[in-house]
């Protein structure tokens, strides 16, 4: 058994058919001092595929030539997930997407008052240009997904125009949008549900969010609940200010606490983690789920007396994620965190030594502030 959660969460199960629409290519992008080239971008977009990710948003190809590099690599690479791209509703962004073939894009249009009032565009002028811009890429042949930009602090009214009227223009599917991650998970079930009906039970719906408040998974979780088919977001849920939903984080909460299976690789999610990071030049929380570096790692002695037990001590095998469980040595070292890290490196200590060495690890520890290496813990056993 890969988690150990217990029976707590069994009434709150639901059944769901949840896919995922990844955008680490173009929103993730959109994190502060991130640059990636078509190369990256190519490297990523095939991680992705082998993740499991059913469709992969390669790219905005009118931001820049490398952009539309980037998405002319994708396209021929000959992934199994669909190649999808992003443009506004603008004319000139949808002939971009179809002299590069591809067949599929969101088409995002900004619709709650706030962000009207700063482009200086009324709400009818806006309404004109989606059915526009739909209209004109259906006719070309592009599937597109509507995505209301600021869509969780439009007006509800309006709000249901513009999704009735982007499908009636041709729109396949529609995206609810929580741009600024201010939509309580709550809000953001009611706010789905709503959207279904209004477009109708055929219509797939997209969930796209960001984590301002920390709750993008949660929320992510709520829309596959409401009956969202599709969860838009990135991977180590980078982007924009708090970042985007993370898409890991997501799967492993649904097979884990909902016992919903998706097809993304949870046992390659740490490696692609990783890449990207390296990529990405930046670096995440050793404490952040699923991908983090001490989530298998233990320091604390109490803890270590249980590490032989590891249904005591997590909520789902190390096994699972494709990481490695480990003693680690320092200011909160036991007993066993001695005794384990000395039949680990294979020396063989008397339990008068072992408990000298505790004393020296914890003084070590805490003169460094941080851990004690393999290295130092042999010099000790010498001295």
């Amino acid at each position: 058994m890969s988690f150990w959660t217990g029976q707590l969460n069994d009434p709150h199960r639901f059944d769901a058919d949840v896919r995922f629409y990844d955008t680490t290519l173009r929103d993730g992008e959109q994190t502060v001092g991130v640059v990636l080239s078509p190369g990256d971008k190519l490297e990523l977009a095939r991680g992705l595929d082998e993740l499991g990710i059913e469709r992969i948003e390669a790219g905005f190809p009118r931001v820049s030539k490398d952009d539309w590099r980037a998405v002319e690599l994708i396209r021929d690479a000959g992934l199994n997930a669909e190649v999808w791209g992003f443009s506004r509703a603008v004319e000139a962004d949808v002939k971009a997407l179809v002299e590069l073939g591809v067949g599929a894009s969101v088409i995002e249009s900004p619709i709650s008052d706030l962000k009207l009032a700063a482009l200086g565009v009324d709400r009818e002028a806006m309404l004109e240009r989606i059915v526009y811009a739909i209209s004109f890429a259906v006719e070309q042949g592009v599937t597109v997904a509507f995505f209301g930009v600021d869509g969780t602090r439009a007006d509800p009214g309006y709000f249901e125009t513009v999704y009735k009227t982007a499908i009636e223009a041709g729109a396949q599917e529609a995206v609810v949008v929580d741009t600024i991650g201010i939509a309580s998970p709550e809000a953001v079930a009611d706010l789905v549900g709503r959207t279904k009906e209004w477009v109708g039970a055929q219509v797939p719906i997209h969930f796209h969010g960001h984590n301002d408040f920390g709750l993008a998974t949660a929320a992510a979780l709520a829309a596959a609940r409401a009956g969202a088919s599709w969860i838009q977001g990135t991977v180590n849920g980078m982007g924009e200010r708090a970042g985007n939903a993370n898409l890991p984080e997501i799967a492993l909460a649904l097979r884990g606490l909902y016992g919903i299976d998706t097809n993304l690789r949870l046992d390659r999610a740490r490696a692609f983690s990783e890449r990207l990071r390296e990529l990405s030049s930046y670096e995440l929380e050793p404490f952040k789920p699923l991908v983090g570096d001490n989530l298998f790692r233990r320091e604390s002695g109490a803890v270590a007396s249980q590490f032989h037990d590891p249904p005591a001590i997590e909520p789902y095998s190390s096994e699972l994620v494709a990481a490695e469980r480990s003693i680690v040595l320092g200011k909160k070292s036991g007993i066993d965190s001695i005794r384990i890290k000395a039949e680990e490196l294979g020396l063989e200590l008397s339990d008068d030594a072992q408990r000298e060495l505790l004393v020296r690890v914890k003084e070590l520890g805490t003169k460094k502030r941080g851990l004690v290496t393999d290295d130092e813990f042999r010099e000790l056993t010498r001295g």
